[in-house]
């Protein structure tokens, strides 16, 4: 069996955008070394080889052409890069892969993530249909988010293909748009569960010694709920636990509304961009807030000093007003750390036995919680240890094979009649 996954987001640092990417990384990765021929479609990179094997996964880097022209990573030039995807690439991957695969007996399983592919993957089943292998092929489209919803064909895209998405709340925000979607749950990489180095965490205690220490690693976002998360930290701050936010946003506008709310709190920022990356820098930029409230990170952090951080902390906040998924929250219980999450996507998190769950908009409520398991070491450190038993059946193995391949098995013959293909003139811009 054949897996291809069509997507914007890639391993590419072009390609990397947010979530998407690691989802996608993690998932390719996963059915490679499950012995699955897999083949990635997406926006890469301009200077790499436009098709190589990487891991097992053969890449296949999508636009170009056009992403020579737009420099500034995979969203630039979206409307662009989006006609091409769906106009060039389905006949490219019916005759190289898929036909050669089909016609000598051979299935294959195409997932297309984000509203950006479902033009592509409409045009797809519309090919696979005139060749007469569509009963052959599984084609699933899936939502991460609601993003571009306004933008997708639903009624061609429900004939065309199977819907899934990532969480319950996803599920019934996607059935006013017709249908119920499949849930398979996003998962996790091995590497996210490799526990920092005893000796980094004694150094990252250190630096942190006296303070509530909470960490927000986000775009900044409204969704992303950062104005509750300031609000719950002057909380702490009035009732003398001496907090400090350890923050790490993007490059969104909402940052501004961000500064102006802790201003308006008293909360005392700083901002730290040192010259140096990796654990030693993040390190030396904890021991240098002083008694403010919040520090901002204004450089990347790498896999091992976000797991560091969010085995150290005494809360990640990975509340959201929204949240599809909630991953940040499955990666801090992966390395046993004390997720703070809301009632939204978060199908993992059970409160009090292995996250902590936000349920109302009290400031006030974060205090309450954290008081009540710090009072109670032995309740933290069982909170602690569920947490990372329960990420652990959140893997990609596990996920690919307990949720993902036996569904793949119910999804032929095609979930709908192949339909005259639309007009190929149709502006796709």
């Amino acid at each position: 069996m054949q897996f291809h996954v069509l997507s914007f987001e890639g391993p590419d640092e072009y390609s990397r955008a947010g979530g998407l990417a690691s989802r996608i990384d993690g998932l390719t990765r996963t059915l490679a070394a499950l012995g699955f021929e897999t083949h990635l479609w997406f926006v890469g990179d301009p200077d790499r080889p436009g098709h190589e094997t990487r891991e097992g996964v053969r890449l296949h880097r999508w636009c170009q052409w056009l992403s020579r022209w737009h420099g500034g990573g995979v969203y630039d030039g979206e409307g662009p890069k989006r006609a091409d995807y769906s106009t060039s690439l389905p006949p490219f991957l019916l005759e190289e892969c898929l036909r050669p695969a089909l016609v000598g007996g051979g299935e294959a399983v195409v997932l297309a993530e984000e509203w950006q592919t479902a033009d592509a993957l409409i045009g797809l089943h519309h090919r696979l249909c005139e060749a007469g292998l569509r009963e052959r092929a599984a084609l699933l489209w899936n939502a991460n988010n609601v993003f571009g919803f306004d933008r997708i064909p639903w009624a061609p895209l429900r004939a065309a293909a199977t819907l899934t998405t990532v969480s319950r709340l996803m599920r019934h925000r996607m059935e006013p748009y017709g249908g119920r979607p499949l849930v398979i749950w996003n998962g996790l990489p091995p590497e996210a569960y490799e526990l920092p180095e005893r000796a980094t965490l004694l150094g990252l205690q250190d630096a942190l010694a006296g303070r509530t220490a909470l960490v927000k690693v986000a775009r900044w976002d409204p969704d992303k709920d950062w104005l509750a998360a300031l609000r719950s930290v002057a909380h702490m701050r009035d009732e003398g636990l001496r907090p400090l936010l350890v923050a790490r946003g993007g490059q969104e506008p909402h940052e501004a509304e961000v500064r102006e709310e802790a201003r308006r709190l008293g909360l005392r920022w700083v901002d730290r961009e040192p010259a140096q990356r990796g654990l030693r820098a993040l390190l030396d930029v904890l021991r240098e807030p002083g008694d403010r409230e919040i520090l901002c990170l204004r450089f990347p952090l790498d896999s091992e000093c976000t797991r560091a951080l969010f085995r150290t902390a005494d809360a990640v906040l990975a509340n959201s007003a929204f949240e599809p998924f909630g991953l940040v929250g499955l990666e801090t219980m992966a390395v046993g750390g004390i997720a703070c999450t809301g009632l939204s996507g978060e199908d993992y998190a059970i409160p009090g036995r292995n996250a902590l769950v936000i349920q109302s908009r009290d400031p006030g409520e974060l205090t309450s919680l954290l008081r009540n398991l710090k009072a109670r070491p032995d309740d933290e450190l069982a909170l602690r240890r569920a947490a990372r038993q329960t990420a652990m059946r959140f893997s990609w193995v596990e996920v690919v094979k307990r949720s993902l391949l036996p569904r793949v098995a119910l999804l032929r013959p095609a979930s709908g009649p192949c339909s005259p293909a639309p007009d190929e003139k149709e502006d796709l811009v």
